[in-house]
């Protein structure tokens, strides 16, 4: 990552609001270990305590202390992957609470012990005796499952876990991005294979999760080694580049600040202005989304202009300075973002324009005070630290609102289906907000997709069970309308109004999700208590109890339990003159003849699975878990297409068999998450298939009729065949979608540079 470059202006380093702190002697305490390890061991714990800047007492040390003792006792003959003992580990993560996320000495003591109980001897209870309650909770919250049940998804279990301990202390979601955080920077020591499954999970859960608690570097940290993990080309290309231009964006951010310098010191606040480049990541979206060169990106970093200033005047010195800025660069006015007034909804509050700097370029400029600043950087940790300040408003109330939101996700996650939770999880709470308003005025934060259904839902269960019909902006529109910022909406009702299957399909909230089903259950009982009765009815022909024989009808109609049939008796759904096939045996019916043809439940199927093996008669194209690919009744995924090269993995498939997938295919994230269990180490042998088949796009300038020829003919020259070809233009600009047949990587990377050097043709990529 790139270190700030920083321009400090009427600015001295802020006053250490600290006092002398009581921290552990390092002499006192007990090291296990010899020679140089307990030298490298002693150096990171007194770099650790260094870093506590908050006022700590003396039981405070203590805790520490004996945390630590206990940590390097219990760890002491594990080793990393990279070989360093392994308390090093809990060491960093305790520091990165600390000095990255700006956690106190409660966290410090959990970070420290957070592998304890997951990977030694020492028990909760241990836990718990020493440190007491609140520790503990921590503790148990970070330790994963055990593993001895079944799961659909570990993945998803150990985040509902987690979650669930987040709602009694939000610092175990906190400690686990630590967590997280120190095993991506130490990830070079793992397998290929388990890199690619850690940054699936990353980018999939722990990014947006750090997004949505305001932990802006922590995220993009995040991002940029999951990028450097799965496309590592690109990475260190934009990396080499972004090195190469340091200097130039240096001497711009000079000469951009030089002509409003005079105007910012005449304020007399204390400022600070830092120009950050932005991600590599961002950068690579940029390029792919606007389809352009590293070159044409102009806004490759952000100014970030901060002022320190009491509560009370923040908005109107953010402005001030606003003013300073745009009155010697054009701001382009659509670009302008005002999260001072209405914050983004994980308590993102700053001001953002993008103005046209010196030389036409495009400039991203960040105005905010310092406890915006620190809230941005460290989020939730420096929320609670302004929690209840006067002048703050109902600004604070983000967190407690998503914290509530994630509440109802669990209490309502009761289908038993860890991929939905996964699934309901990612869709409701990672997502960016939209801003509505009740008939009143009272604003209310919904995610990005909800709908008018899913308003209704979230003022109360009751209203959105009985919701009609919805107005928006006096406008009557579907329950199914997608919700904008600004809008106001009402909600009409109908007291007969019950909710529906296809209702499942018009919400995005887990809360009117929820809701529905359980109303939908509801129903259900109902009408299998009808159905109870017609079947009891029918049975008393037979002399023979419902109970005794429920079951057994259920599995012979083909139903998977008794309530969908009793259910479907009430819908008229099921044939009762069947019942002929029966003669009472005592309680229970006993069939008098074989049914022919009927439907039964479907098996489980179990949670490990064997793919089947063939006899080999050649050399392998694959190597999977390090045997001969022959062996498996493997298949290439057409959702990918892997071209010998590309790093891959094996899914096993629940019918028996195996897909091979490329690293970046775009259900790679999907099924190293929520089917680790199922994902088998793959790669390359040293047979060559000659018939690989890869998708590239290419877009250009349309200089005429002789364009296809003129694109064929280079690939052609390059002795690869075209498996297919569509082309489209429009106002002088192409895109063509090629098929080409390729023996490996190489041949295709052969390809694209020699189209990227074709004049006219603005861009090659692969199809991922």
């Amino acid at each position: 990552m790139e270190q700030d470059e920083s321009i400090i202006l009427n600015s001295e380093p802020r006053a250490a609001e600290l006092q002398e702190e009581i921290t552990p002697a390092v002499k006192e305490v007990a090291i296990p270990g010899e020679g140089n390890d307990r030298a490298i061991i002693q150096r990171a714990y007194r770099n650790l305590l260094k870093s506590i800047k908050t006022p700590m007492d003396k039981r405070d040390s203590q805790l520490i202390r004996a945390a630590f003792e206990l940590a390097a006792q219990a760890h002491q003959k594990q080793r990393r992957k990279s070989g360093e003992p392994y308390i090093l580990h809990p060491i960093e993560v305790a520091r990165i609470c600390v000095e990255e996320i700006g956690l106190g000495p409660t966290a410090v003591v959990c970070a420290l012990l957070h592998d304890v109980v997951e990977d030694t001897d020492v028990s909760l209870k241990q836990i718990h005796d020493q440190f007491g309650d609140r520790v503990a909770l921590i503790v148990d919250g970070l330790t994963k499952l055990d593993g001895l049940h079944d799961s659909e998804s570990p993945q998803a279990e150990n985040l509902s876990k987690v979650l669930k301990a987040m709602i009694g202390d939000v610092r175990v979601v906190l400690i686990k991005m630590a967590d997280r955080l120190h095993n991506l920077r130490t990830i070079k020591s793992m397998a290929q294979h388990k890199q690619l499954k850690i940054a699936a999970e990353t980018s999939t859960i722990y990014a947006p999760l750090a997004h949505r608690l305001g932990l802006y570097k922590i995220k993009s940290e995040f991002h940029d080694i999951c990028l450097k993990i799965t496309h590592p080309e690109e990475y260190h290309e934009l990396a080499d580049k972004l090195a190469q231009t340091k200097r130039s964006r240096e001497l711009y951010i000079e000469e951009f600040i030089k002509p409003i310098k005079d105007s910012l010191l005449e304020m007399e606040v204390k400022v600070r202005i830092t120009g950050r480049p932005k991600s590599i990541y961002s950068i690579r979206n940029k390029i792919k989304s606007k389809n352009v060169a590293f070159e044409d990106i102009y806004d490759l970093f952000a100014i970030r202009i901060v002022v320190d200033v009491p509560t009370a005047h923040e908005r109107l010195s953010c402005w001030q300075v606003y003013t300073a800025v745009t009155d010697y660069y054009k701001p382009i006015a659509e670009r302008l973002k005002d999260w001072i007034t209405t914050p983004k909804a994980n308590g993102y509050e700053s001001l953002h324009t993008t103005v046209i700097g010196p030389q036409g370029r495009y400039v991203e400029v960040q105005i905010r005070s310092e406890r915006m600043d620190e809230i941005a950087e460290r989020g939730f940790a420096a929320h609670w630290k302004y929690k209840g300040i006067k002048g703050m408003g109902n600004k604070v109330d983000v967190f407690e609102n998503w914290l509530s939101q994630v509440r109802e996700t669990l209490d309502g996650n009761d289908s038993g289906s860890a991929v939905e939770f996964l699934a309901d999880f990612q869709s409701n709470l990672f997502a960016e907000g939209v801003h509505v308003y009740t008939p009143k005025g009272e604003m209310k934060i919904l995610p990005e997709g909800a709908t008018a259904l899913d308003f209704a839902f979230s003022i109360h269960s009751d209203l959105g069970c009985t919701c009609q019909s919805v107005k928006i902006n006096n406008r009557l529109v579907p329950i199914s309308y997608v919700l904008q910022s600004g809008d106001q909406v009402q909600v009409i009702t109908q007291k007969n109004q019950k909710p529906t299957e296809d209702w499942l399909q018009f919400v995005a909230t887990a809360k009117a999700k929820n809701r529905i089903r359980q109303a939908l259950k509801e129903a259900k009982r109902d009408q299998a208590a009808y159905g109870k009765e017609i079947l009891e009815r029918k049975l008393n022909g037979y002399k023979v109890p419902v109970e005794e024989n429920v079951d057994m009808l259920a599995k012979w109609f083909g139903f998977p339990n008794r309530m969908e049939f009793l259910s479907a008796i009430h819908l008229q759904q099921v044939d009762l003159g069947e019942l002929k096939r029966f003669r009472a045996d005592g309680a229970k019916l006993v069939e008098v003849e074989e049914k022919i043809a009927r439907s039964e439940a479907p098996t489980n199927v179990s949670d490990t699975y064997v793919a089947p093996k063939l006899k080999t008669g050649h050399r392998p194209e694959v190597i999977i878990n390090g045997e001969p690919g022959n062996y498996y009744q493997y298949t290439f995924a057409t959702c990918c297409n892997p071209v010998q090269g590309d790093p891959i993995f094996g899914f096993v498939l629940i019918q028996g068999g195996l897909k091979i997938h490329r690293s970046t295919c775009p259900n790679a994230n999907h099924l190293l998450v929520n089917y680790s269990h199922r994902i088998l180490k793959a790669e390359w042998g040293l047979t060559v298939k000659s018939d690989f088949v890869a998708d590239i796009i290419v877009t250009g300038i349309d200089s005429g009729p002789g364009v296809i020829q003129q694109l064929t003919d280079r690939i052609a020259g390059l002795g690869i065949n075209i498996r297919s070809f569509s082309i489209s233009g429009d106002a002088g600009y192409f895109e063509g979608r090629i098929g080409l047949v390729v023996a490996n990587i190489d041949q295709l990377q052969r390809a694209i540079m020699a189209l990227k050097t074709f004049d006219g043709v603005n861009s090659v990529n692969r199809v991922d």
